[in-house]
């Protein structure tokens, strides 16, 4: 049997389902999908990441007596030419977004495909409530899976070491520059080993619940970036985090992605349209979304927060969403013009997170916050970041300004910093005007 071992968001060697079913002879393959990348930016910063993670994979897979064929073409493209080589079949893991499941569909057509669920700690449909529906509220769907979430340890997938490497050419590799992209600097933490991001993790656990809000604290696991493209898979996460007397806390957000994925799976709708069926009538002003984008909205924490996006390719999760709740309620923008945003510049973007929360903060999704609950940025700022340190670090021009002044509204920073921009928009006067279209919205649906 000659099998094509097709890597994609699972760039590992360890606890991956393809290479624990994986039979006699392999060919380990990753494609530079140009579908994909034609849309970026020849500087985005997830990209060189990516294929440093790349390289570093094919080095861990040669370590192992494998090696790792690179590409860079349409799929279809590329396994029309390895079908004339004989090859019986393509192992690979299962993609929950519209684009992955028509590409795999007209793969399909060339070779069979074998999909495992690879990337997540759940398969999806053995998670169902007892009339055999999905569940479409995160609480209900967290207590059914107790026994799981209070193991101490969940059983990860093994290598098959009897497979072998099939004889092929593994020293054509594409370059950053024949991708065409320029290689970007990561952020400094991305320079360390994820075994060493996990043990400074560990010495947080203690204080994660209480600092993990406070954006200006090194609070958070950094493992974001990792998970989206697999350098780890969430049952390593899961299983280190209990082997070191884990946050319970922590483990809950860790099904949270596991929940986003879970509503993805089974309402792919979603991915386009709101979970719910309302349809607000938004604004959509084209020069308040350039400001939003560009960080120049009046509002400090909003425009830090931006700044930090667009320098970095990283957000704080409190920081996304203050930025979503302000972009959907207080500017009254669709959550698609955001989420689009968001995808082209995070660095640890996934589709199924990043739609639901997106959806959440625009109170459009499963298990959205109320329509009603809006952030005020401005008390948000100074809960969170009381003396504007993250604050003044992404927005250097009020460096002189006291912490104060920045977290009250109407205190007319631009007057005095010249360079800075009046607010876009009242926070009490954007308030009611979504609230105002909330209640029309709903009032249409019961029309309806």
């Amino acid at each position: 049997m000659r099998e094509i071992l097709w890597f994609k968001n699972d760039l590992r060697i360890t606890d991956n389902a393809v290479l624990h079913n994986a039979k006699d002879g392999v060919l380990p393959i990753f494609i530079f999908d140009k579908n994909v990348l034609k849309n970026l930016d020849n500087e985005d910063k997830s990209i060189s990441f990516l294929y440093k993670s790349v390289i570093f994979l094919k080095k861990q897979l040669k370590d192992i007596g494998l090696d790792l064929a690179i590409f860079f073409d349409e799929p279809k493209n590329i396994f029309t030419e390895l079908k004339k080589l004989n090859f019986d079949s393509i192992l690979t893991s299962y993609d929950y977004d519209d684009y992955s499941k028509k590409r795999d569909a007209e793969i399909e057509k060339i070779l069979s495909i074998n999909k495992l669920y690879n990337r997540f700690i759940l398969n999806p449909n053995e998670h169902l409530k007892k009339d055999h529906t999905p569940y479409k509220v995160f609480t209900p769907f967290f207590k059914s899976l107790t026994v799981l979430t209070s193991s101490s340890n969940i059983e990860e997938f093994t290598l098959n070491k009897k497979i072998k490497k099939i004889d092929f050419n593994y020293e054509k590799i594409p370059t950053l520059k024949d991708l065409g992209f320029i290689q970007q600097k990561p952020p400094l933490y991305l320079k360390k080993s994820i075994k060493t991001l996990l043990k400074e993790f560990v010495q947080k656990l203690p204080l994660y619940k209480e600092n993990r809000d406070y954006f200006y604290k090194d609070a958070t696991s950094k493992l974001s970036v990792h998970l989206r493209f697999g350098l780890i898979s969430p049952r390593e996460i899961f299983n280190f985090m209990q082997k070191h007397n884990s946050s319970d806390f922590f483990i809950r957000e860790l099904f949270w992605r596991e929940f986003y994925a879970y509503i993805l799976y089974h309402f792919p709708h979603t991915e386009f349209k709101n979970f719910k069926t309302i349809n607000i009538k938004y604004r959509n002003n084209q020069e308040d979304f350039k400001r939003w984008c560009e960080g120049k909205t009046g509002i400090p924490i909003i425009d830090a927060a931006m700044n930090q996006l667009n320098t970095t390719g990283l957000m704080h999760n409190r920081l996304r969403m203050i930025t979503a709740s302000f972009l959907t309620k207080n500017l009254l923008i669709d959550w698609k013009w955001g989420e689009k945003y968001f995808a082209k510049k995070l660095l640890d973007y996934e589709i199924s997170t990043n739609v639901a929360s997106w959806q959440w903060a625009a109170s459009t999704g499963a298990d959205a916050v109320p329509y009603f609950r809006i952030f005020n940025p401005y008390i948000q700022s100074k809960k969170f970041d009381k003396d504007a340190k993250f604050i003044k670090k992404y927005l250097p021009i009020l460096e002189q300004i006291d912490s104060k002044i920045i977290h009250k509204e109407n205190s007319n920073i631009f007057e005095t910093i010249k360079e800075y921009t009046k607010p876009l928009v009242s926070i009490d006067f954007s308030r009611k005007r979504v609230l105002e279209a909330f209640k029309k919205a709903q009032l249409q649906e019961q029309k309806c």
